[in-house]
């Protein structure tokens, strides 16, 4: 971990901090946290750390430990499917809107967003992965103007991030979702606010699935 500078949001990076080191499989799941240490290696105090860890712990990320403390939270089939069961109709609805409200942005800017999906999954690199995809699903997001979808919608990308990020550096050759993004932006930029949502949502249960399988085979 990077030594942070101090800035009012420092909270903020140490969960990302934190949360980057989960998803790369750097803190596994049962591994005891260790305030004193992160705060050590992120260079800054047990406060923001606490904090930090508190708010993983609400997202589900970190449990209790036995006795005392926290540990990487072991991932839930169950709480997976139910996550992305919820997340299928706010994806279904954010790119209905988007597709009412937003067609022409999305011809114009989305093909740059496919271009870089496509470049992460030559580079294999599992942060650069997960980064496209997060900039794809909140660029609809922007879109749809609703302002509600995206603040909704972070507590699912943290727990996603450790999910896709689990399955994501196990996997020799990364599966390749951006035909599938690709049609999903078609269906916006055309207008098409029925099959953007039918879409959506089958991409969101897919990659549920999927991911429940691959971990079930771990």
């Amino acid at each position: 971990m990077k030594i942070l500078s101090v800035q009012p949001n420092l909270v903020e990076q140490v969960h990302e901090a934190i949360l980057l080191e989960i998803s790369a499989g750097k803190l596994t799941p049962g591994t005891r946290i260790i305030q004193e240490q992160i705060a050590s290696e992120l260079g800054v105090s047990r406060q923001p750390v606490q904090q930090a860890l508190l708010l993983l712990r609400n997202q589900g990320l970190l449990r209790d430990a036995p006795g005392r403390g926290l540990i990487v939270a072991p991932l839930d089939p169950d709480y997976i499917r139910q996550m992305y069961e919820v997340r299928a109709v706010l994806e279904g609805l954010a790119f209905r809107k988007a597709a009412l409200n937003n067609a022409a942005t999305a011809r114009t800017d989305g093909p740059a967003l496919i271009k870089q999906g496509r470049q992460a999954v030559k580079s294999g690199q599992v942060t650069q992965l997960i980064s496209a995809d997060m900039a794809f699903h909140h660029f609809v997001y922007g879109l749809s103007d609703n302002l509600l979808v995206a603040p909704t919608m972070d507590a699912h990308w943290t727990y996603t991030q450790r999910v896709m990020g689990e399955v994501l550096m196990r996997d020799e050759k990364p599966r390749d979702i951006w035909d599938q993004h690709e049609d999903l932006l078609l269906s916006v930029a055309q207008g098409d606010q029925d099959a953007a949502e039918k879409k959506a949502r089958e991409h969101i249960m897919q990659t549920a699935n999927f991911i429940i399988d691959r971990l079930s085979s771990l």
